[in-house]
């Protein structure tokens, strides 16, 4: 079994930061790319930001200069760092990553996701 776990969200005022944390469990082999996606009420769910294995980065353009996201491979860890926040930005934050497992192979799993709301 594989399990992404994050953590970090809550109630910050605008302009605010806060910084989501992502651990990955499990039988695992490697982790290719991860990710941060987002879900507001009423919307689609959309990528925010990706990283890959090499540490090469992509934003979606309403977060580029504001967020940055990491990773530590030894860890199985991946950070969203999210600053000057705006009430726009506030959606339940979920990760993802493509996960290789012994004897399974390469899938994509999903975790439950942590609330961030941005409010004054």
């Amino acid at each position: 079994q594989v399990q992404l776990v994050e953590s970090g969200g809550g109630l910050v005022q605008p302009g605010g930061s806060l910084r989501l944390s992502c651990a990955a469990s499990g039988n695992i082999v490697s982790i290719s790319i991860m990710r941060w996606y987002r879900q507001a009420p009423g919307n689609e769910r959309e990528l925010v930001a990706s990283i890959t294995i090499g540490d090469s980065t992509n934003y979606a353009d309403s977060v580029k200069g504001r967020f940055i996201i990491s990773r530590d491979n030894a860890k199985k860890m991946a950070y969203l760092q999210m600053n000057s926040l705006k009430p726009e930005d506030t959606a339940v934050y979920y990760c993802n990553a493509v996960i290789a497992r012994i004897s399974v192979g390469w899938n994509d799993y999903w975790g439950q996701g942590t609330q961030v709301t941005v409010s004054s």
